[in-house]
């Protein structure tokens, strides 16, 4: 038999926590683990659900979806699947109630206790329970029988499963026990004034006096109130105070955990929770026109992630608890404050990781995909209400969004439809938009304390929305930064842009809701370093006063998209930022107070020259309001291998006020020789504590053939792509001759010319210099014709991402390596050896990035290699002295060879021969 984890031989039950830390009580019964399965195929006739134990031929793990593989099935039909399990508990005190409680099932279920109906649901995402106490044997054993149907119909909610299905049971199940009366929920609204506003349903089996009591913060916080109750639903408001209150934040989520306690005569239910003092909202300050999102009254700029949360194992059910709080701190480590989860309902335990770790949430409403129809209506409102119903007291969560980029909006041809004219296919009918229009106002009813949007748009059709946000693909320094900046310019209260015809802009904050460069490559980004195209987008972002947020595509890869800060299983990328400037990382990109580099990544400029750099200053925070800041600034270059300091300087700033604002430019002098040269600055406090570190970098040119650097003796440089011979069997330049690939092992040999006697009379030494890294062949180097196949919607899917066939792919630097070892070998004789640690590409392949012929068309974007020096031994020196031509021979093994010349890597070199 299948078992779910086992350690030292014993089995254990997977995700054993309780599944609702935000609504706990003390005497519950986990059934996740094995249960006896069997499938239905989709069309066969239904079983009965009787069907003896015999019948189910198979075993699965309770809580993970049958098509995954931590559930032992992975069976990936739709279809049904019957659950069965034999179950001996009893509740801890004689007279309880019983719930049966699930967290979520895919799509629609019927239950059977005993082979009695317990009860039905539909809906793929929201929780539900059934009171089985009738049903139940508190002294033997029971039966629970699932059939859990999922057709993969198009009225479904279904969000994007491509990834991986929601089959069945994908969240854990529970029995739970309750005294007969009990509370069922509790509303708490929270002002940052301490004022607490609670709204409880309390289910009563017996009438009479009861007192209901709130005690938090260890005992600081109390509130009792004395209640009658009716027998049935009682609906209870409560208003208390909080003394001093601690308010919830990302930097300080501080939660107010306790209970709540109802005693009546049938005993006393305890419900532990918590809550967090934090006000959501948006406002305008000083002059503006505008709007920004409020975090407790003040701004705050939104950073943030679009977080599939899938796995590769659970899918979209993770596989411990541990899992889902590694998510949360993985993307707090970048400096980011917040997530949008996307197309999904997160699962409870994620959201108090988040409320507990100080992350905050734009919670998306799953979607569907066929025709908005009245059916497909009808079943999105009740799981939206679910949505509400589970959700709602998550301080993390500041943000619903209803709908995403129009997935289930558009009808149909509607051609056969004789009552109106014929419409063109797939069309956002204006009946819809109105559908939409009424979603967003009762969702508002629903919820007035958070921000609703509508519908996160990618084709400018936003109705009514508190967010007026849009999605965008592109690469391109130029291009990023003209859309950016038409998106600012059109928006302003009452303009029509990104909105649907009949409908304007109000004055609400205006912030990105997906960003990316993978889709604005053609045929999609493949797998390729994202490190450079986000530095620029995060400068232009904080470039305008106007934005106050973006959502960057995405938190990790997943199976077809690959612009993930990390790989699917949490592995870092590495964006090299600290190369530039000592201790950067991605999250100095995520500071509140930030200061602009208004210039692009590269700038080409003549050696020796002054260069003027534009700056702005970004502060969304009031920490440093009334101090004095300084920026410290250096201009640094490497010298073959040696890095100098051009110059470097400090100035102070007085930070105070909300926004943008221009700063004075620096202006500083370019090195007198061939170098990539990177301006570095850092903000700083009085005491030295850094804020936030910026770069930019310039490609330095002397206009000297075959360069100028500093450097004693003569230079004889040879282009990467000029060798007389190689024997690899997979050989090719790229980035316009200026690198040279070969693979998998073979050699590269170049014939040289040395200074001649009038340059140089005698010849006392060689030192040869060249960049060079692994060449990792893909499939699209080593198959011949046309393999890859352009991505289209079924990517979004789950379908092939045909990665390595993908023109566009250049893995990433990542934790994995792909190391080589090249032997350098002068007229046959070996004189050294390098150990070429990976084939990296990322922020470091300044010049492969600068150097890109099209934007929305990578060749080997961002690679570079490492600076490799050898001397020519005195013996073999003596022997070219006479000759002056020597005959280098680059040897690769099996990792292969790429050799980087002046316009590619992270050198301004071709292959150097200095002689003295």
């Amino acid at each position: 038999m299948l078992t779910a984890i086992q350690t030292n031989g014993e089995t254990l039950v997977p995700r054993p926590e309780y599944p609702r830390p935000d609504w706990e009580r003390a005497d519950w019964h986990s059934l996740n683990g094995t249960w006896s399965f069997r499938f239905e195929p989709a069309g066969t006739e239904k079983l009965p659900h009787d069907q003896d134990e015999a019948t189910y031929d198979e075993h699965i793990v309770v809580p993970f979806s049958w098509s995954s593989p931590l559930s032992g099935i992975e069976r990936k039909e739709k279809g049904a699947g019957w659950y069965r399990r034999i179950v001996r508990w009893s509740p801890a005190e004689i007279g309880s109630r019983l719930f049966l409680r699930f967290g979520a099932v895919d799509y629609s279920c019927e239950v059977w206790i005993n082979d009695r109906f317990a009860g039905a649901h539909t809906g793929g995402y929201g929780a539900f329970e059934f009171d089985v106490t009738d049903l139940w044997r508190p002294d033997g054993d029971n039966v629970i029988v699932l059939r859990a149907e999922d057709s993969d119909d198009s009225r479904q909610t279904r969000g994007k499963q491509g990834y991986g299905e929601l089959r069945g049971i994908w969240q854990p199940v529970w029995l739970e026990a309750r005294p007969q009366n009990y509370v069922a929920a509790a509303r708490f609204v929270t002002r940052i004034d301490g004022r607490i506003e609670v709204t409880a349903s309390i289910r009563a089996h017996q009438t009479g006096k009861a007192a209901l009591e709130f005690e938090f913060g260890g005992g600081a916080v109390r509130h009792l109130t004395e209640l009658e109750l009716t027998s049935g639903d009682n609906e209870v408001a409560v208003v208390f105070s909080v003394h001093d209150p601690k308010l919830w934040s990302p930097e300080s989520p501080y939660l107010y955990e306790g209970h709540v306690r109802l005693a009546s005569a049938c005993g006393v239910d305890t419900v532990a929770t918590y809550f967090g003092i934090r006000e959501i909202g948006t406002a305008r300050f000083g002059e503006r026109n505008y709007r920004w999102i409020t975090l407790n009254g003040k701004p705050i700029y939104l950073n943030g992630a679009l977080d599939q949360s899938y796995n590769a194992t659970g899918y979209f059910t993770y596989p411990t608890d541990a899992d889902m709080r590694d998510d949360i701190y993985l993307m707090k480590r970048l400096g980011l404050n917040f997530c949008r989860m996307h197309i999904k309902l997160e699962e409870p335990r994620k959201l108090y990781w988040a409320d507990k770790l100080g992350l905050m949430v734009m919670q998306d409403m799953p979607c569907f995909w066929g025709n908005p129809d009245d059916t497909a209506r009808a079943q999105y409102e009740a799981e939206a209400k679910e949505m509400f119903e589970r959700d709602i007291n998550h301080p993390s969560i500041f943000s619903w969004v209803m709908f995403n980029e129009t997935w289930g909006l558009k009808t149909d041809d509607m051609a056969s439809d004789r009552t109106r004219d014929w419409i063109p296919a797939k069309q956002y009918l204006p009946e819809t938009q109105k559908w939409v229009l009424d979603v967003y106002r009762w969702a508002k009813r629903m919820d007035p304390t958070r921000l609703v949007e509508d519908n996160s748009p990618c084709n400018w059709d936003h109705v009514e929305s508190d967010l007026n946000t849009w999605h965008f693909y592109k690469n391109g320094y130029e291009e990023v930064r003209s859309h950016i900046a038409k998106v600012v310019d059109e928006t302003y209260p009452g303009s029509p842009f990104n909105y649907c015809e009949g409908y304007v802009q109000s004055d609400a904050p205006l912030m990105n809701s997906e960003c990316g460069n993978v889709w604005g490559i053609e045929g999609g980004a493949g797998d390729s370093d994202l490190a450079w195209h986000y530095r620029y987008m995060m400068n232009e972002f904080r470039r305008h006063d106007k934005l106050c947020g973006f959502v960057f595509t995405e938190f990790r890869d997943v199976i077809n998209e690959f612009n993930g800060y990390y790989r699917l299983n949490g592995e870092d990328k590495l964006f090299g930022y600290e190369s530039f400037v000592p201790g950067m990382t991605l999250a100095d990109l995520h500071a509140q107070d930030f200061i602009v580099i208004d210039a692009p990544p590269c700038v080409t400029a003549d050696a020796g020259t002054v260069v003027e750099t534009k700056l702005l200053r970004s502060s969304f925070s009031d920490c440093h309001f009334g101090k004095k800041l300084r920026l410290d600034w250096e201009l640094s270059y490497d010298n073959l291998g040696t890095r100098h300091v051009a110059e470097r300087g400090s100035r102070e700033l007085d930070w105070d006020g909300y926004g943008v604002s221009p700063l004075a430019p620096l202006s500083v002098r370019l090195p007198d020789q061939d170098a990539v040269a990177v301006l570095a600055i850092r903000l700083l406090t009085e005491g030295g504590e850094v804020v936030s570190r910026n770069f930019t970098t310039f490609d330095v040119r002397s206009g000297k053939p075959g360069g100028a650097y500093e450097a004693s003796g003569h230079i004889a440089s040879v282009p990467v792509s000029g060798f007389t011979a190689h024997t690899f069997p997979h050989q090719w330049n790229a980035l316009r001759g200026h690198k040279t690939n070969g693979g998998p092992e073979g050699e590269f040999e170049f014939e040289v010319a040395l200074p001649d006697r009038e340059q140089l009379p005698l010849l006392n030494g060689i030192e040869i210099l060249f960049e060079a890294g692994a060449k990792r062949l893909l499939l699209r180097n080593t198959e011949k014709g046309e393999t890859y196949v352009k991505s289209e919607i079924s990517f979004m899917h789950g379908a092939d991402a045909n990665t390595e066939r993908n023109p566009n792919t250049y893995y990433m630097t990542d934790e994995q390596r792909h190391e080589s070892r090249v032997r350098v070998l002068i007229d046959g004789e070996e004189i050294g050896a390098f150990i070429l640690p990976d084939d990296p590409a990322d922020s470091r392949g300044v010049l492969s990035w600068h150097y890109q012929q099209a934007a929305n068309k990578l060749e080997e974007a961002g690679s570079y290699g490492y600076l490799c020096k050898t001397a020519v031994p005195g013996r073999i020196v003596s022997r070219l002295d006479a000759s002056r031509k020597l005959k280098l021979t680059l040897r690769a093994g099996e990792g292969g060879l790429a050799l980087y010349g002046r316009n590619a890597g992270r050198y301004p070199i071709d292959l150097l021969f200095r002689c003295e």
